[in-house]
């Protein structure tokens, strides 16, 4: 019962797994981020041309394929111009941008669609899912439109719509030019003097943290030697009170050894000193060669010969 329990608990969390995962990759996460009406000084296209654009966000946090879905500037025409799949460009990576020209020359690029913005009028735009009927966002940009202002969200993907008089074609809404922590130490600490101190302090903690450390942790070394070499002592000393002492048969009889080697003079010169001489033979009468050698003969036996 245990198993089939623990087998239905890991199905049921890969089902919610492989159901985020999902989720995370439809359109549903995409949002109309940007839009630039009226461009008579900004950004230029690939063909070099000046056009309004409209900027997608992914706020998923998975990889989005847009191709098969549908753009559109008309509320009664959900279909009219359908990103073209295949293109490896429409896959958006999670917290990315996508920029559309709307230029009315779709024969250009997936990222060229087939309408126009009106400069001088509100603008409707519309994104739909690939059955044309879904909705995923929709946007109407107000009509008196600056040149070279944007109309965008304060945060991508979210916060407010407002005009962005810094354009950020497929890049960040908010974008930062300068350094918040830096600007507050010149305004707060223009010489510098905090920030010496503070890192000379943490410089000097961080050493008394050390030495305490390392103090304590010799202090701890020593108390642990001292008490093993007690409790080694202290076993010493219980076997040498539970140990028997020899008893004078012993002694008596490593005294008489002492004796007989004494009279038996088998001693070095140094009478406290016991020896053992070990017997040596040089050669075995058995096997010596000397007896079976004949005995060379004299002048005379050579002389008579």
């Amino acid at each position: 019962m245990n198993g089939k329990r623990k087998g239905t608990g890991i199905a049921l969390l890969l089902m919610l797994v492989c159901a985020f995962a999902a989720q995370g990759q439809r359109t549903t996460g995409m949002r109309f981020n940007e839009v630039l009406t009226v461009n008579e000084h900004n950004f230029v296209d690939d063909y070099g041309m000046r056009n309004g654009w409209i900027e997608l966000f992914n706020t998923s946090w998975g990889t989005v394929n847009i191709g098969g879905c549908f753009l559109t500037n008309d509320r009664n025409n959900p279909r009219k111009y359908m990103i073209p799949k295949g293109d490896v460009l429409t896959k958006i990576p999670p917290r990315q941008h996508v920029l559309f020209w709307a230029d009315g020359m779709a024969a250009r690029g997936t990222f060229h669609v087939n309408f126009k913005l009106d400069p001088s009028g509100e603008n409707y735009l519309a994104f739909y899912d690939s059955d044309g009927k879904t909705l995923i966002d929709d946007l109407t940009v107000p009509a008196g439109q600056r040149a070279d202002v944007s109309y965008g969200l304060t945060v991508d993907g979210f916060g407010r719509w407002e005009s962005l008089a810094k354009v950020t074609p497929s890049s960040n809404n908010k974008i930062l030019d300068t350094n918040e922590k830096i600007e507050n130490f010149r305004q707060n600490d223009a010489w510098g003097v905090g920030m010496t101190v503070t890192a000379m302090a943490v410089v000097f903690i961080g050493l008394m943290l050390l030495f305490f450390s390392f103090k304590y942790i010799g202090l701890t070394a020593i108390r642990a030697s001292r008490r093993r070499s007690m409790k080694a002592r202290a076993s010493e000393s219980s076997e040498a009170k539970h140990r028997e002492p020899e008893s004078g048969e012993v002694f008596a009889a490593i005294a008489a050894a002492l004796y007989e080697v004494t009279e038996e003079d088998v001693h070095d010169l140094e009478n406290t000193v016991l020896t053992i001489r070990r017997v040596a033979r040089h050669y075995s009468p058995w096997s010596s060669k000397i007896y079976g050698l004949r005995e060379p003969l004299g002048k005379s036996a050579y002389q008579t010969k």
